[in-house]
């Protein structure tokens, strides 16, 4: 067991949080940035090609004059007593003129909906504040990786003590919740959910009746974390895990998403909220060094002309 620090203070996290922001942010600005550039550039490709397809048509009615040698010379008057009927003339010409509505039309929806393709959404994020001191979490608190070193870090209630493991940030008093873990190929790891109230510090008894419905992966098998511990029959190894909580009807349910084939599924009774949990497993000599990531669903944007 390794003790964490108390040398971190609440100011450094502060900054800590608040320079992720703005590194987030800036992403945000420099692709509206580049959006707008893209725009502005796509309106003047769009008034060079109608430049020269007012050329091409100008030029095609220049022909068709001079091989009509008996008008040329009423054209010519035209053009010289009235220079601004023939430019009049000249904005008949099917498809001369920009299409503002495509440039502006809906506009902000549209790079909104640009953006949203860009941007990922995990349903679950993890809570920095819990995990152990061998933890590190990704910028955008989505995967986690013991770093087989220990990082200053306060001790702080929250914070496991004894063991890899980190929560997710938001915890379920009711509802069905469900999130996919990208496993890969790693050799150790355990995934589940816990009840609020188990303890943060020392060791735990990680089953159901100390608050823990996991599965787990260590030396080639996969268990279920029950008393005593079950081994689960899979077909073949797995690369993700699809974790869903059904708080009211009291279910856990692990699940290969791949082939949507149920791996164990915990019924019970659950009586206070439940945070989603994750660890990474041992890093011992720099052996599973993967990270466990929190796959990225895809968010469906709603279109009222679609009905």
């Amino acid at each position: 067991m390794h003790k964490t620090g108390r040398g971190v203070s609440s100011e450094s996290q502060v900054q800590r949080t608040e320079q992720r922001m703005k590194e987030v942010f800036e992403q945000l600005h420099a692709f509206l940035r580049a959006e707008e550039a893209a725009r502005i550039s796509a309106l003047q490709d769009e008034q060079e090609r109608k430049r020269l397809l007012v050329k091409r048509r100008t030029e095609t009615i220049t022909r068709e004059i001079l091989s009509l040698s008996h008008a040329v010379i009423a054209v010519d008057n035209e053009i010289a007593t009235n220079d601004a009927l023939f430019l009049q003339d000249m904005d008949q010409i099917p498809g001369a003129l920009i299409n503002v509505a495509k440039h502006l039309g809906n506009l902000k929806y549209r790079v909104w909906e640009k953006m949203l393709g860009t941007i990922q959404y995990t349903p679950v994020t993890l809570d920095p504040n819990t995990a152990y001191a061998w933890l590190s979490l990704s910028g955008d608190l989505t995967s986690v990786t013991n770093s087989g070193s220990v990082q200053k870090v306060p001790d702080n209630p929250e914070r496991f003590d004894h063991f890899v493991f980190v929560l997710g940030s938001e915890g379920f008093d009711s509802g069905r919740h469900a999130w996919e873990v990208d496993v890969g190929d790693k050799e150790d790891w355990v995934l589940g959910v816990v009840k609020e109230s188990i303890s943060r510090k020392g060791r735990i008894s990680g089953s159901p009746e100390g608050g823990f419905w996991t599965i787990s992966h260590c030396e080639g098998e996969y268990i279920a974390m029950t008393t005593p511990r079950m081994q689960l029959a899979l077909e073949g190894p797995l690369e993700r895990v699809r974790v869903q909580l059904d708080y009211d009807a009291g279910e856990v349910v692990f699940s290969n998403p791949v082939d949507m084939t149920t791996i164990y599924t915990f019924s019970d009774h659950f009586t206070e909220r439940m945070f989603p949990f994750f660890c990474p497993g041992a890093n011992i000599n720099g052996n599973n060094p993967d990270p466990l990531k929190i796959c990225p669903v895809k968010v469906a944007v709603w279109n009222s002309a679609t009905w």
